[in-house]
């Protein structure tokens, strides 16, 4: 009978010791400040890049070549910083204008969330970071708004858009909800992930 109890009062000590151990693991990982820095790099180097093409084709060839660039030049430039940064890269939208850039479930919530409050308190595009994942398979994701700008968004993607630039986003896709924004009103999201294992690698 002695053996019996000092066995169950080893195993409450043991359990008292060991719950936070346990608490810990079941919960979610907090974004590090690191990864946090390291996907602003990234899609502030995917934007600039960006930009110059769109201002290059803007100059030779007018808003239609502009809407090329973003069919064919964007997912080029997006590939080019991943592979650079190790940061996985590609643009979403509640209204996309390339079926790739939908979003459904949780994603579709965190973004429409994002769109409530697309400015931060400094006037700067907001984000968003967590965690998903545990492990080996613990990704970090960021999600930075996208804000309509006057010049030269709204060429493309305004409330006034040219008929020969609706005629080449028209051919390219059929199917786009990406017009009719305002300046200041978010019009979608840079989202960048990290797999963390992945990144001690790089």
């Amino acid at each position: 009978m002695m053996r019996v109890h000092s066995a169950m009062r080893s195993l409450a000590v043991l359990a008292i010791f060991t719950s936070p151990l346990v608490l810990s693991a079941c919960a979610t990982q907090e974004p590090a400040a690191a990864d946090i820095e390291r996907s602003t790099v990234a899609a502030d180097l995917f934007q600039s890049r960006l930009q110059t093409a769109l201002k290059s084709a803007l100059q030779n060839g007018g808003p239609t070549a502009a809407v090329n660039v973003c069919a064919e030049v964007a997912p080029a430039i997006a590939a080019e910083v991943s592979a650079e940064t190790g940061v996985e890269l590609r643009r979403i939208s509640l209204r996309p204008r390339n079926p790739g850039a939908n979003t459904q479930g949780e994603l579709r919530q965190r973004l429409t969330s994002l769109g409530e409050a697309p400015v931060d308190a400094a006037g700067k595009p907001s984000m968003i970071n967590w965690v998903e994942g545990k492990g080996t398979d613990a990704t970090h994701n960021s999600m930075r708004a996208i804000i309509m700008k006057d010049e030269p968004c709204a060429m493309c993607h305004g409330t006034a858009v040219a008929a020969d630039v609706r005629a080449a986003i028209a051919e390219l896709y059929p199917d786009d909800a990406a017009t009719g924004y305002r300046a200041g009103e978010m019009r979608g999201a840079i989202l960048a992930k990290i797999i963390l294992s992945r990144l001690r690698m790089h």
